[in-house]
């Protein structure tokens, strides 16, 4: 019996003993949480209830010369309601004003929004949606309506943003204007000027705001304000001029769409500031429609072709090897250089011609006797002469993608025999078309090589932050009596009757530069694959400069057509003659053809109107928006566009009285 008491006593111990360390445990982990690790775990709680979201700043605006929106960061707003925070006093005094204020701002019946959010009110939904996509003027109206001005907590009312790029110009220049893009991984994707100026301007920084998530696992705001307000980027001001550049992109897809070309680009830059005034690139899809599918005039380098032979001139020049007077036979358009020989396009060459009309009419046998001849002997001074000039260097454009030069030395991989002969009229080297328009744009600055400028400023609101200044790069790219003469020739191109330009000759505008035509894919001596590169280079007007610009169009239908003359040439006049009428900066060079009186054939619709030849409103539907709105402007009619792209409607009639008019409104597609 003793026994027993004695086990049971021993039992009762052990369970009084167990019972004792487990509540001591339990004392210890509660002391444990709330003195030790009492912070922890409030914010691990905090962590699933609580979360600190990134406000993605308002990116800069990107702008034109004129101060015309070329990009821009716009908030766009998504509004939802929390029915469970409003007290049934609150909802049955503001329901019926809310809904009917969202009725009217949104467009639709009053009882629609009265029976969404009963509907939301009896689910007990704590994240109804309301609006999405809501413009920043829209929400602050929100903000102010019945109920939703009692803020989040008794308003119910909730928003979250998102900021968006739109460009207004649409796609035009679009690879040039560029974005910034950062995928999940943080890694950025810059292409354009909004890329290469992402980080230093327009990026901004990012803010923080507190959300809580709520019992449908939705995270909702913690009250109107961040907690660390985002700052929005710097703007910076282009140096694109809006109309010229509208002016090129059409003047462009016109040529590609009749020729039915791969690609082109087309690029106009201000002679004496190198400010890039239109740049455009149009790539072709399989269904033969163009857009801006890469920057070719920054990143495409090719072999120029016939372009280049300015640069071999001017180096032959320089070294006193020839003068524009120098007599070079052609020999009947074919010069052998060991077991290659080098054509003419002309068959029986041009006989024995001036170095001055060789360049005149494109002779490829001339500048390949020309260079070769004179430099087989010690090649190194002809490329060190090409070097001088900066032919080999990158032009270091802000814009991320530039495409390197080639220009290749004695002793090089590629170099041979035959070398000199073909650089000398633009194979076996290779440029971008910016890199191109550069040099011919210092010829047209009087022998003053400018880096091409895409930026004017970087300001806060009206205040600039940083001024862009005209950079040199190189002060003279040859003598003055060399560029003057290398101006003289390349007026020549144009206005003489054997120039490869005649064709682009007009008596009531000057302007000069050279034909470029060159063979693609030749290597593979297939006549099938055989393509062509199309070019025009050059300046206007002729005496004067004010502009230069490049035209480069590849593989043209063949069957259509693609000379340099043909093909790109037309672009480049249509284009300097457009921004000749309407820019009143550019000195008229033939004082006897006012603007008024320059009607040509080759003008097209939009030049054949002068004032005093129109009493009524013309048909301006097809044509480009700023082709129409210089035309009717020129009439005296006040315009209004709608959109972007080539006019499909006007709002005056064809044929109507201009003295019964004082505006049309456009619709452009």
């Amino acid at each position: 019996m003793a026994t027993t008491e004695k086990t049971i006593m021993h039992r009762l111990y052990l369970i009084a003993g167990v019972l004792f360390l487990f509540g001591g445990a339990v004392v210890w982990k509660l002391v444990d949480i709330q003195m030790v690790k009492g912070d922890e775990y409030k914010e691990m709680a905090l962590a699933k209830t609580e979360k600190m979201f990134t406000i993605q700043p308002n990116r800069g605006n990107i702008y034109a010369d004129d101060g015309s929106l070329l990009a821009a960061s716009v908030a766009k707003y998504e509004i939802r309601f929390d029915t469970n925070t409003v007290t049934a006093k609150d909802w049955e005094a503001n329901i019926g004003p809310l809904c009917d204020s969202l009725g009217v701002l949104f467009d639709k019946p009053s009882s629609y929004y009265r029976q969404l959010l009963r509907k939301a009110r009896a689910n007990k939904n704590g994240y109804k949606l309301i609006a999405r996509n809501v413009s920043y003027l829209d929400y602050q109206r929100l903000r102010s309506f019945p109920l939703f001005k009692l803020g989040p907590h008794r308003g119910g009312f909730i928003e979250s943003h998102r900021v968006v790029r739109e460009y207004p110009l649409g796609k035009m220049a679009a690879r040039s204007i560029g974005y910034e893009r950062v995928d999940e991984n943080g890694y950025y994707t810059r292409v354009g000027l909004d890329g290469a100026f992402g980080e230093t301007y327009l990026r901004g920084r990012e803010g923080k705001r507190l959300k809580q998530k709520s019992a449908g696992s939705q995270w909702k705001p913690v009250g109107f304000n961040n907690v660390v307000e985002p700052q929005d980027g710097r703007d910076i001001v282009t140096t694109i001029n809006s109309n010229i550049q509208d002016i090129a992109h059409h003047a462009l897809l016109k040529q590609l769409e009749h020729y039915k070309a791969d690609h082109g680009c087309v690029v106009v830059m201000e002679t004496e500031t190198g400010e890039i005034k239109a740049i455009s690139n149009l790539g072709r899809t399989e269904e033969g429609k163009y857009y801006e599918r890469l920057n070719y005039a920054v990143g495409e380098s090719h072999e120029p072709g016939s372009t280049f032979k300015l640069m071999s001139l001017i180096a032959a020049m320089e070294d006193n090897m020839v003068d524009t007077s120098t007599v070079v036979d052609t020999e009947k358009g074919r010069y052998r250089v060991y077991d290659r020989v080098v054509k003419d396009s002309k068959w029986g060459g041009y006989g024995k011609v001036s170095v001055a009309d060789a360049f005149a009419v494109s002779s490829n046998t001339a500048f390949a006797k020309i260079i070769h001849e004179n430099y087989k002997d010690k090649p190194e001074k002809f490329v060190n002469r090409l070097m001088n000039m900066g032919l080999h260097k990158n032009l270091d454009l802000p814009i991320i993608g530039e495409g390197n030069p080639v220009i290749r030395y004695p002793g090089d991989k590629g170099w041979s025999g035959i070398s000199l002969a073909w650089m000398s009229h633009g194979y076996e080297v290779s440029m971008t078309p910016l890199q191109t328009l550069t040099f011919y744009n210092a010829i047209a600055n009087d022998g003053e090589m400018l880096k091409p400028r895409f930026i004017k400023e970087a300001r806060v609101g009206n205040k600039v932050l940083k001024a862009f200044d005209k950079e040199v790069l190189n002060p003279s790219i040859c003598s003055k009596e060399t560029v003057k003469k290398a101006q003289q020739m390349l007026k020549n191109v144009v206005e003489k009757k054997y120039g490869t330009g005649r064709g682009l000759y007009s008596p009531s505008f000057s302007m000069a530069g050279k034909t470029g035509t060159c063979q693609k894919n030749y290597v593979a001596k297939d006549p099938d694959k055989l393509a062509y590169i199309s070019s025009f280079v050059g300046y206007f007007p002729a005496e004067n400069p004010k502009y230069s610009c490049i035209v480069v169009i590849h593989e043209p239908d063949k069957s259509v057509g693609y000379y340099g003359a043909d093909v790109s040439g037309p672009v480049f006049k249509s284009l300097a003659q457009k921004i000749f009428i309407n820019s009143p900066v550019i000195d008229k060079v033939n004082p006897e053809h006012p603007k008024e009186e320059l009607v040509e054939e080759d003008f097209g619709k939009f030049y054949q109107v002068a004032q005093k030849k129109h009493k009524t409103i013309p048909d301006v539907q097809g044509m480009s928006g700023m082709d129409a709105i210089s035309l009717l402007e020129n009439l005296g009619v006040k315009v209004q566009v709608k959109g972007n792209g080539k006019v499909k409607k006007q709002s005056v009639k064809a044929g109507t009285a201009l003295n019964k008019v004082e505006q049309v409104v456009l619709e452009l597609s």
